[in-house]
């Protein structure tokens, strides 16, 4: 596990981090925030009955969504405290702690969904790793899905150019999980990937 991992630098100056996050996303949903719209999109990509891997799960708040729709969810996150709270909100999902530089789950899933600007707090040397790792737990035909916004130290460009050689080739660039195609000047970015 990297020590240039943003995230675990965040915990390292303020353990309380990972709780306020989780409390951040309490307070959202407890005023009706729509915190649905990544989920709503994968389901619409994959059959009933997918196998899908939340990369970078957090709270479990996308995977946990799917998992309610008929999917059949797996969960890998760093933070055992997000973990924790994932485990809690949705028990029936399978949730485990784990570096996405690292990740060696032995079975294939017909979407990864890597949301919630996850690539950008992740150790730069260790990108390219990671979306390649992703590509290695694709099914045949399968896609990942990866998001983050702008202005995060990891360029729209430079990501496109790691997926590339990790083997993932874009099938639809978005700058929204409502679907607004991606543009010039967007401040994010879902991109859609198959294997090369």
């Amino acid at each position: 596990m990297s020590t240039d991992n943003l995230w675990l630098q965040k915990i390292a100056e303020n353990p309380g981090h990972s709780q306020w996050y989780i409390d951040r996303f309490r307070e959202m949903a407890a005023r009706g925030d729509d915190l649905g719209g990544e989920s709503r999109m994968i389901d619409a990509m994959v059959p009933r009955g997918a196998r899908i891997l939340d990369a970078g799960c957090g709270t479990g708040r996308v995977g946990g969504r799917l998992a309610a729709a008929g999917h059949t969810v797996a969960g890998v996150d760093l933070d055992p405290a997000l973990i924790e709270e994932a485990r809690r909100d949705y028990p029936d999902v399978r949730w485990q702690v784990g570096d996405l530089a690292e990740l060696s789950l032995g079975e294939s899933f017909d979407v990864v969904v890597c949301a919630g600007n996850v690539m950008t707090f992740v150790a730069p040397g260790s990108r390219g790793t990671i979306l390649g790792r992703f590509r290695q737990h694709l099914t045949d035909g399968g896609r990942a899905v990866v998001a983050f916004g702008s202005g995060r130290g990891y360029e729209f460009e430079e990501f496109l150019k790691d997926a590339a050689v990790a083997g993932l080739e874009p099938d639809l660039l978005l700058s929204t999980w409502d679907l607004r195609p991606f543009t010039p000047g967007a401040d994010f970015l879902v991109a859609i990937l198959r294997a090369a």
